[in-house]
């Protein structure tokens, strides 16, 4: 036989053996892209115990006390004229509590009873707020630091008051009492932290929320994570088993999710100023005299009924204590 015919013998050979092959077992498959249990994807920056905004009571000083206003007037060379000059007042707010500080999503504005504050001390400052203010959004754990570097002129973000703040900073008086409840899903038969023994509870990093759950004697298991949006989102993945801070922004993340409910009594009083850099008196004393106008005018009613009302109760404005 010639090498071609052998060559066309080889290859039908082959062929036969490789057809062979196939038809019989295949074998055990291999699964090419084994995967276990896969979870939820979480936040950004999720860590544990948080207490750095301090914990237990203030001792060191009345945290309520502030700056006497001075009136509304701008004096030349004042905190406020520069504000005038430059044409905008520049507010570190929140972004994603709903109620107090949130993004409208159809108009784009940022909203809420915190940013109505804001409003009131630009109209004071140019007689309008349309335009001349720069919202600047920012997470609970930056309202130090952008005050301490001079980034903003006022903080206005669920902020409240502490000796331990205070060293740092400047606070207006009280606009705001709000208190510490739960938030949990409303198959949860919890009402208090020391249902939570050994549970996961969510709070915002350097928020006298963390600070709470992370010294409570309940022995919780705390998760401190940027925003409080993250910790809804943690909540109805299951995540964590329960959000822990003020009732107002619990308020606010139940009534984007029927499925949750804010349940149990305040455990703590939080008491919401407006942060000022350190330095700028004069600016805490101006703050101090719009917040006067707002709670004597009906500015302040008008907001709580428009935002919070209808999921807190009536409320009144609290009274101012100056030093």
């Amino acid at each position: 036989m010639s090498r071609r015919g052998n060559t066309v013998r080889t290859g039908v050979l082959a062929l036969v053996a490789l057809l062979a092959a196939s038809c019989g077992s295949p074998g055990k498959p291999v699964d090419p892209a084994p995967v276990g249990n896969a979870g939820w994807p979480q936040p950004a920056h999720v860590a544990g115990p948080d207490t750095s905004a301090g914990a237990g009571g203030d001792t060191g000083c009345n945290p309520l006390a502030s700056l006497a206003p001075a009136g509304t007037s701008i004096p030349g060379g004042s905190t406020m004229a520069k504000i005038k000059e430059r044409g905008k007042l520049i507010a570190g707010v929140d972004q994603t509590t709903y109620l107090f500080g949130f993004r409208n999503p159809t108009s784009g504005d940022i909203e809420g009873f915190d940013i109505d504050m804001v409003n009131a001390i630009a109209r004071a400052i140019f007689g309008s707020p349309e335009g001349r203010v720069q919202f600047r959004a920012i997470t609970s754990s930056q309202r130090q630091e952008v005050l301490q570097k001079h980034e903003v002129d006022i903080v206005v973000r669920t902020y409240s008051i502490t000796c331990a703040r205070k060293k740092e900073v400047q606070f207006s008086s009280v606009y705001y009492v709000a208190g510490q409840r739960l938030l949990v899903t409303k198959e949860s038969k919890a009402t208090k932290l020391a249902d939570l023994s050994g549970k996961k509870v969510c709070a915002a990093k350097k928020s006298t929320s963390a600070a709470k759950i992370a010294t409570d004697p309940a022995k919780l298991v705390p998760v401190s994570v940027d925003n409080w949006s993250d910790c809804l989102v943690m909540l109805q993945q299951g995540q964590v088993d329960a959000v822990s801070t003020d009732d107002t922004i619990l308020a606010g993340m139940a009534a984007q999710d029927p499925t949750l409910q804010v349940v149990g009594e305040q455990f703590t009083q939080e008491n919401y100023g407006i942060g000022v850099p350190k330095d700028n008196e004069d600016m805490v004393r101006f703050v101090n005299a719009v917040l006067e106008n707002i709670r004597n005018s009906g500015v302040w009613q008008e907001s709580y009924r428009r935002w919070v009302e209808a999921r807190l109760g009536p409320a009144s404005p609290p009274s101012p204590q100056y030093q």
